[in-house]
């Protein structure tokens, strides 16, 4: 479970350097964004047999970077963030 975080924060990190501009997200919004994106890339390995959804390989980890990368610019493109006239998540 550690690893899963620690690997979420890697590929997070590695989501906000390759996107260009400057993300105005914190360190819990980057953990989120390499978590989702790890398990999107273990569900794709998995799919296509080449690892299990826990287990994140080479591809499995590109797949991770590339869709953490999509889903920081949605969140972006969203207004989601920490500027002054950005908009929160609200729990309704």
């Amino acid at each position: 479970m550690i690893g899963f975080i620690v690997a979420g924060l890697i590929i997070g990190l590695l989501a906000r350097l390759l996107l260009p501009g400057r993300q105005r997200i914190g360190l819990l919004w980057t953990l989120a964004l390499g978590v989702l994106g790890s398990v999107v890339g273990g569900t794709v390995a998995n799919a296509i047999g080449s690892g299990d959804i826990m287990e994140l390989n080479v591809f499995g980890f590109v797949v991770a970077v590339i869709a953490a990368v999509a889903l920081l610019a949605i969140g972006e493109r969203a207004g989601l963030g920490a500027g002054p006239k950005r908009r929160r998540l609200e729990h309704r």
